[in-house]
């Protein structure tokens, strides 16, 4: 009798929302280290934006967003999944445009630059 490959609790293959929240979650870490009270700030990931009466073209696609913190609700950095796929080929792509839009949703939230909240913004 052959047994399992992996303990149940360890995942076989995550989807791809799974892996992408994990690609926001390590930019989100990366980021606390240099900034602690990001720990206040709420990080969310969603499909896509909403269109709210605006109409979009490739170029003007949000990639992500930010909501600012009011009435005992902590501020929200949003990252929109589909739209940050559709312009990556590979993992290593899309964790890199994950954290330059982490980063920069981070920097409009705290008043700041993206070079200021992360010095290595735009090497990659």
């Amino acid at each position: 009798m052959r047994g399992p490959i992996a303990p149940p609790q360890v995942p076989l293959a995550a989807s791809r929302a799974d892996a992408f929240a994990d690609l926001v979650q390590d930019s989100v870490e990366r980021l606390e280290r240099r900034w602690p009270q990001l720990t206040d700030i709420d990080f969310l990931v969603l499909e896509v934006p909403r269109l709210d009466g605006r109409t979009w073209n490739d170029e003007a696609v949000p990639l992500g967003g930010t909501i600012v913190a009011r009435e005992g609700r902590p501020a929200r950095v949003v990252i929109y999944r589909r739209p940050v796929e559709i312009r990556t080929k590979s993992r290593d792509e899309r964790a890199a445009l994950v954290h330059e839009v982490v980063v920069e949703q981070v920097a409009e939230l705290l008043g700041l630059t993206p070079e200021t909240v992360d010095p290595r913004y735009g090497e990659d």
